[in-house]
């Protein structure tokens, strides 16, 4: 993201701070094309207005007619249920829109909301959504969208196993220098300047923490826990996808299924499939998979590095919601998918879209945002476009995305 960008971001969140502190504080922007500020607003500029009735206000007077770009801190929701941003759309024509935080108030997807069926619309970085949250801390605090509805979650969190792990390797890192580096090579590059060691010896240590971490969590999972209990028919799901792709039945093909979790995906998928190959970077699924079927082949390896297998052996590359991991480069996930698969052949990502609220049995849909208990209703989809692109980027072609109740997949063939 450029630092142009950035820049802007920070400049609606300084004025979200001008606004009242006893309501909703919300920032924003329009910038020209030649990267100006034309405009800006904050809810409670104007007495009893909102942020959008400012802006519009302020249009009118100067106006404007189009701008290059609008930054907007909370994607907020009028009484009547309909969304601000798009009345501000409807006033304004705008080349690209920036969007911090979901209104704390919504709880499900609702039609019209420019953030999803706008075409492209960008998001705040991490640091500075969790700046936004701070600034409207009682909202979020309060709202339906917490992961606190999942006690397994809630109490599970990787980036405090990751900095146990490290703290056993003789790395200590605060669980802010963990949240602050979610790429493994981000925290690696951290460990070899604060502590002095030499970059093998950090990411062995890197790697340990988060194999331990994943095993941790999931190793011994219960499905109970899981958002697909309120969905028993996500099987059926991945069939639906798989046969987009392929006309040849799962038991004739050679599988590479990558992140197995407890091995629950594998009986449920893969029992009748001769041809398989399970990899995971935590052992204790790879056991379970083991117990369950005679004949494995397993391998302990992550998805952004499979050199143990050779290039151009598989036809289905399978990884049901990993990718949207902690700590996961999806990229060179990819790369390494399409290089251990045959021209021509399929993969199947998912990602993850929704936590069980495990006392009532529905689902909270979204992904959390790290360092908080926030489910980002957004976070799914985003994650979802951005592996479109880099599957797309990494030789992959005919990306395809299927949006289902408790996660979203993708399905791409090999060029």
């Amino acid at each position: 993201m450029s630092s142009d960008s950035i820049h802007w971001m920070q400049y609606a969140i300084g004025e979200a701070h001008r606004a009242p502190q006893q309501g909703r504080r919300v920032g924003a922007v329009l910038v020209s094309d030649h990267g100006q500020l034309m405009c800006s607003a904050f809810e409670g500029e104007m007495h009893l207005a909102s942020w959008v009735r400012t802006l519009r206000r302020k249009v009118r007077e100067l106006a404007i007619a189009s701008a290059h770009s609008v930054y907007l801190t909370v994607n907020t929701v009028s009484a009547d249920g309909s969304f601000d941003l798009t009345q501000l759309l409807n006033a304004v024509q705008v080349g690209t829109v920036y969007i911090g935080m979901p209104d704390p108030a919504l709880t499900s997807y609702l039609d019209g909301d420019p953030a999803i069926e706008r075409g492209p619309v960008h998001r705040f970085p991490d640091d500075l959504q969790r700046e936004i949250m701070e600034q409207n801390r009682g909202l979020y605090a309060a709202c339906g969208q917490s992961i606190r509805c999942n006690p397994h979650y809630s109490t599970h969190r990787i980036s405090e196993a990751v900095c146990a792990g490290l703290r056993a390797e003789g790395f200590a890192l605060s669980r802010r220098d963990v949240t602050a580096n979610r790429e493994r090579s981000a925290l690696v590059s951290l460990i070899r300047h604060r502590h002095g060691v030499a970059h093998a010896s950090a990411d062995r240590a890197v790697g340990a923490a988060l194999a331990r971490a994943f095993d941790a969590k999931y190793g011994a999972y219960d499905y109970a826990y899981d958002a697909r209990a309120a969905n028993v028919r996500w099987t059926d799901d991945f069939m639906a996808v798989y046969k987009t792709a392929s006309a040849r039945p799962l038991s004739a093909v050679n599988i590479l299924n990558v992140g197995v979790g407890a091995g629950h995906e594998a009986a449920a998928l893969f029992s009748d499939c001769p041809q398989i190959t399970f990899a995971d970077i935590a052992e204790s699924g790879l056991a379970a998979i083991s117990e369950r079927s005679p004949l494995p082949k397993t391998l302990v390896s992550s998805a952004e590095d499979l050199s143990a297998l050779p290039a151009d052996t598989f036809d289905l590359y399978v990884s049901l919601r990993t990718y949207n991991s902690s700590f996961f480069d999806t990229s060179a996930a990819a790369h390494e998918a399409r290089r251990v698969l045959k021209p021509g052949a399929v993969i199947i990502i998912s990602v993850a879209n929704g936590f069980l609220y495990t006392q009532r049995g529905f689902v909270v849909p979204g992904l959390i945002i790290p360092g908080t208990e926030f489910v980002d209703l957004y976070r799914g989809i985003n994650i979802a476009n951005l592996i479109g692109t880099q599957l797309d980027a990494a030789g992959f072609r005919d990306v395809r995305m299927f949006p289902t109740s408790t996660e979203i997949y993708l399905s791409a063939i090999a060029a």
